[in-house]
């Protein structure tokens, strides 16, 4: 076996896990390793926060596939990576952070940037492991990569910073030689039960997941969808797991999501969920539509075993690969089950084409409402900015990145796609400031997988966007020609409507000022537009795609035109003891 050091080592496991980069910022803890890269083969894509780092390499594995990798100085770089490794984890997504600790001979001091960053993200990862001594480096780093592809989430690995340096001897070994791909159909005796549960249904309907797409299983259940003649929905923010031109699709459930969507899969007596966990936040009653049915048996389809029956209890469960699981499936369901002919499909056809024809109708009405100036300036309403983007989406095959917020969740009504792994959203840890980061992230994922249709289009409002600018001169850097939208509309939306509702219209803490976001993408290096109108947008949208240059196009945007509260049930109308605050209390609301 040939002598290395454990930096060595280590850029060796990277560089047979076909890692093309790792981001971060540069630091002194790592420096050794950090030398290596170039001649591995590996750039170092340096960000202008942590936090974006992990952001972009939890997009970029979201449409590659393959884990990202980031790194950070020892202590306050490291932390700065907790948000971002929360959201992956939540999201499923596979990730390495490469995380130097205070040097062996200093632990326990309080020395200069130390922290125990191995226990703070052990609850927001799938494992956090230790290189327990230099000769573990590699197997340490071969380790995370299982664990991360495994488990499908994010895996820290600690390394004392002096743990870099030294001698040992180590074999070099391929990905194949220590972990295996997930796969495989489970309990084959379950999908007799899956087969009966789903030949007795009156009105089935498929919710594709994320795992639809992770497994490259849409073709599978389109076919499935046309054979048993049943509807098919989109779990919350995952609007490309199914393609929006295919007649049997009906958009997304979930806060903001489609009504069609919702109200057929209300009446649903048999729901086959694939690939998902249907989480707590993305099945909860929408627009006083209860379209989660309680009495529906469920046949559910998940690699993790913790997913299964989780939220809503199941009639059968298969603990299998979405793929695999779907194909055994749809093979047995062929031997049992008569296709669907033209004539009893066309009902089918109707009624979808019905409800999403109302559901259209109704989006289009609330987006003609009119809309107030702010500062003499004439604005747009936010559902007609995100009118033009959708379509721009949809048209041109683009990807999209949606922040949180109240425009950024809006968006939810009006993306729509052709093509799997297109849209990338914050989804259930609902944090600001992701768009334009996993916006960077996708975009660097094209350029180096030289992937054709590499339009990508963030969604974040001016709140969200707060958070991001100062990433422009990385795109700017990176040549990473990322269509910004920014929807200034001079608060935390979100939060101001929860004041109103709430609150009798008190609001603290909900407005936001910028004399011009396109301007300061401009002295970032950016191509800025500021507009108004929905043809100033489509132009603006139309040139940036053409130019090919980082962008960011200011949407000038009514505050005052907004969706409802993400949870009806999250507050209460306030009560108040103290005379000092009895003026607050919800009684004396008029």
């Amino acid at each position: 076996m040939p002598k290395m050091t454990p930096s060595e080592a280590m850029a060796e496991v990277l560089v047979n896990e076909g890692v093309k980069h790792v981001s971060g910022i540069m630091g002194s803890a790592f420096m050794d390793i950090l030398d290596l890269f170039p001649a591995a083969g590996i750039d170092f894509v340096s960000v202008r926060h942590e936090q974006t780092a992990g952001h972009m390499e939890d997009a970029y594995c979201r449409i590659t596939g393959t884990a990202g990798v980031v790194i950070g100085q020892n202590g306050p770089g490291v932390t700065n990576y907790v948000t971002a490794v929360a959201t992956a984890n939540m999201a499923h997504t596979p990730m390495i952070i490469i995380s130097p600790s205070a040097g062996t001979n200093s632990v326990g001091w309080d020395g200069f940037q130390e922290c125990d960053t191995w226990n703070l993200f052990k609850p927001i990862t799938k494992a956090s492991i230790r290189v327990t001594h230099p000769s573990r480096a590699g197997d340490i780093m071969r380790t995370a990569f299982r664990t991360a592809y495994a488990q499908r989430g994010p895996v820290l690995v600690d390394i004392p910073r002096d743990y870099f340096y030294g001698e040992l001897t180590e074999e070099i070994l391929k990905p194949s030689q220590y972990r295996v791909k997930p796969g495989g159909i489970g309990n084959p005796a379950m999908f007799a039960d899956a087969v009966e549960v789903i030949k007795a249904a009156k009105n089935l309907v498929i919710v594709a997941g994320r795992g639809v797409v992770d497994a490259d299983c849409v073709q599978t259940i389109q076919d499935m969808a046309k054979y048993l003649g049943t509807p098919v929905a989109t779990t919350y923010m995952h609007n490309d797991t199914y393609p929006c031109d295919d007649p049997f699709w009906t958009g997304p459930i979930g806060y903001m999501g489609s009504k069609a969507a919702m109200n057929i899969l209300k009446d649903a007596d048999v729901i086959l969920a694939i690939g998902t966990r249907l989480s707590y936040f993305g099945t909860l009653p929408q627009y006083d539509i209860t379209y989660f049915p309680k009495t529906a048996k469920i046949v559910q389809i998940d690699i993790n075993p913790q997913h299964i029956a989780k939220t809503h209890p199941v009639a059968v469960g298969l603990c299998a690969d979405a793929k695999d699981a779907s194909e055994e499936l749809f093979k047995r369901l062929r031997e049992s089950v008569k296709a669907k002919s033209d004539a009893e499909l066309q009902p089918v056809y109707n009624k979808i084409k019905t409800e999403l024809e109302t559901w259209y109708k109704e989006i289009a009405e609330i987006a003609n409402e009119p809309t107030t100036p702010r500062d003499g300036v004439n604005l747009l309403h936010p559902r007609k900015a995100l009118e033009v983007v959708g379509q721009f989406v949809t048209d041109t095959n683009a990807f999209a990145t949606t922040d949180i917020g109240n425009t950024s969740s809006t968006a939810n009504s009006y993306l729509r796609f052709k093509n799997p792994r297109k849209h990338i959203a914050t989804l259930t840890f609902g944090n600001t400031g992701f768009a334009y980061q996993a916006a960077l992230g996708a975009q660097l994922a094209c350029k180096e997988h030289g992937i054709e249709d590499d339009t990508v289009v963030s969604i974040a409002g001016d709140g969200a966007w707060g958070m991001s600018l100062f990433e422009v001169p990385t795109a700017v850097q990176y040549d990473l020609p990322v269509i910004a939208t920014v929807y200034n509309n001079g608060a935390w939306c979100a939060e101001k409507k929860n004041q109103i509702d709430f609150y009798n219209n008190r609001f603290v803490g909900s407005d936001i000022w910028s004399n011009s976001y396109a301007k300061i993408g401009e002295a970032m290096g950016a191509d800025g537009y500021t507009v108004n109108t929905q043809a100033d947008l489509k132009n603006a949208l139309e040139t940036a795609k053409k130019n090919r240059r980082p962008a960011v196009i200011e949407v000038m945007t009514d505050g005052w035109k907004l969706a409802p509260p993400f949870r009806k049930d999250a507050l209460s109308l306030p009560k108040r003891f103290l005379p000092k605050y009895e003026h607050l209390d919800a009684k004396n609301f008029k």
